[in-house]
């Protein structure tokens, strides 16, 4: 079992949810300290997006970090070569794309991903069924976390309760990413439904804006990401201090649920 898995493992065990913000990797010069004030706010994993000049799953809050964090010349190279440089306390993983991971060689992507101490990883583009080359590339070296939605037939969703690794990333809605006034009992529906199917931690992700819908959410769910709403504020120039202040919130709204 994997740092990832684990780190979810105990921290459901303990009644604690799962907070894992969303970092776009070289959206400013200074983001890594994004990435501290995550890990001070009370964060249980981070995933760090590796910009994508296509990233069709992602909203425009997340869409525009990308764009930014490609025209300072950022690469998945830099990224790592910095993330490695870190030591962070707490489980990494890498949001991206299939057409990175397989562009050269999904095998040493992974293992590039796994020399930076990243943990896990996210292609949300990736079916179910085409799953196996990066599964097997991952193999032991991190978590291969996949992702189901509302709309995902009943046996795909089965498949990707028994398949994913680190935790199931449930979608709240069928859509891109973005915050939401509210997460929906679609979600709710889902996240039930992938219980029922794998002992894995379920964490639910899409639409989570901030504390409300974060406390929301942890009445069912493991755990949440949140992803747009931190973005959104980094774009907007806030400072590692004040999106370590954000999140420090949201933990606290999801400790109020834990029991």
């Amino acid at each position: 079992m994997n740092a990832l898995e684990t780190r979810a493992r105990a921290a459901r065990s303990a009644g604690r949810k799962l907070l894992v913000p969303y970092v776009t990797g070289g959206v400013t010069g200074t983001w890594t300290d994004l990435l501290r004030a995550a890990v001070d706010a009370g964060a249980d994993a981070i995933e760090i997006g590796l910009p994508f000049s296509d990233p069709t799953l992602d909203g425009p809050v997340v869409q525009e970090s990308s764009y930014r964090a490609l025209q300072r010349g950022t690469t998945t190279r830099r990224i790592l070569d910095e993330v490695a440089r870190l030591a962070l306390p707490v489980p990494l993983v890498a949001f991206t794309y299939a057409n990175l991971v397989l562009h050269d060689d999904a095998d040493r992507f992974c293992a590039a991903l796994a020399d930076a101490g990243m943990g896990g990883l996210i292609v949300p583009d990736l079916p179910v069924d085409e799953v196996e080359p990066v599964a097997a590339a991952a193999g032991t070296l991190l978590d291969l976390v996949l992702l189901a939605s509302p709309v995902t037939a009943p046996r795909r969703r089965d498949e990707i309760a028994r398949r994913s690794r680190g935790f199931v990333y449930a979608v709240s809605v069928m859509a891109t990413t973005g915050e939401q006034s509210t997460v929906g009992e679609a979600a709710e529906r889902l996240v039930t439904s992938l219980r029922q199917a794998t002992d894995l931690p379920v964490v639910l992700g899409f639409g989570i804006s901030g504390p409300q819908q974060a406390a929301e959410a942890a009445g069912y769910a493991d755990g949440v990401v949140v992803g747009s709403a931190l973005m959104r504020r980094v774009l907007d120039g806030a400072s590692a201090v004040e999106v370590g202040g954000f999140l420090a919130h949201v933990r606290t709204a999801l400790d109020a649920t834990a029991h």
